[in-house]
């Protein structure tokens, strides 16, 4: 039997086109972006509020409603990250620390994004915080802060927040700056007699013990056998009205 060390012929291979070089190139650099936030998805143009996926820690996702639209103003500006949100009292905030480091509740009504998605967010990239209130009968305002972040868990999830702006709610957070987080079983507070979260029936950054209460008892307008418990913000209605609605949303600044 005679072999032959003869190579077969190789067809000489094309070169690529420069318009699938550019295809290809567009496509990667697609699938290598990741929504952080909702400003991420509403820079390229998208406008329509609604429930999205982002990707805060940069592999799993997180499901959170995004406010887009903007009303025309510098800060009703569009591209809002809603980190908490009461609107009709369906939801049960008072639970324990895995719950509020995980996050909750249902993303087209009320929920809370959860302690570590809020800390992943605010490493990266300088956030500003928006409070947005309403009472039941309809009339609006809003609390905004130039400077919001949360510390990982190993800190205690604490809260830094400053640079407020009045827009009618007056100022009822910044006492809560440089305050741990504090649920019914893991008392973090200042107070020293208190776990504030079983005696304001929520959740917070409480120090002792709070000047607002968004995680507390859904309170339906004024009810003053339940002061203090209630979801209320002190410098606008005191401690005896809970508000219709309150909205905590953040939006990455340069």
């Amino acid at each position: 039997m005679r072999i032959t060390t003869k190579s077969p012929e190789l067809k000489k291979r094309q070169p690529l086109s420069n318009t699938f070089l550019l295809y290809l190139s567009v496509l990667m650099s697609e699938c290598s972006q990741v929504e952080n936030d909702c400003s991420d998805i509403y820079n390229p143009g998208q406008t329509v509020n609604g429930t999205y996926a982002i990707y805060p820690a940069g592999n799993a996702p997180a499901w959170v409603y995004c406010q887009m639209i903007s009303d025309g103003n510098e800060e009703d500006k569009g591209g809002w990250t809603v980190i908490q949100r009461r609107m009709d009292g369906s939801v049960n905030f008072y639970r324990p620390w895995n719950q509020y480091k995980r996050g909750f509740g249902n993303v087209e009504g009320e929920y809370w994004l959860g302690l570590e998605n809020m800390y992943q967010l605010t490493r990266k990239n300088k956030y500003m915080l928006r409070v947005d209130l309403e009472d039941f009968q309809g009339n609006k305002v809003f609390a905004l802060y130039s400077s919001f972040s949360v510390d990982p868990e190993a800190d205690g999830y604490k809260l830094h927040v400053s640079g407020f702006t009045d827009g009618g709610a007056g100022d009822s957070l910044s006492e809560h700056d440089g305050q741990k987080f504090t649920t019914l079983d893991e008392d973090q507070d200042s107070d020293d007699n208190n776990n504030c979260a079983k005696l304001r029936l929520g959740a917070f950054w409480y120090k002792h013990c709070m000047k607002t209460n968004p995680n507390g008892m859904y309170i339906w307008g004024e009810d003053n056998t339940h002061t203090g418990i209630g979801n209320v913000w002190k410098t606008w209605k005191g401690y005896d009205v809970g508000m219709k609605s309150i909205c905590m949303k953040i939006r990455s600044v340069p």
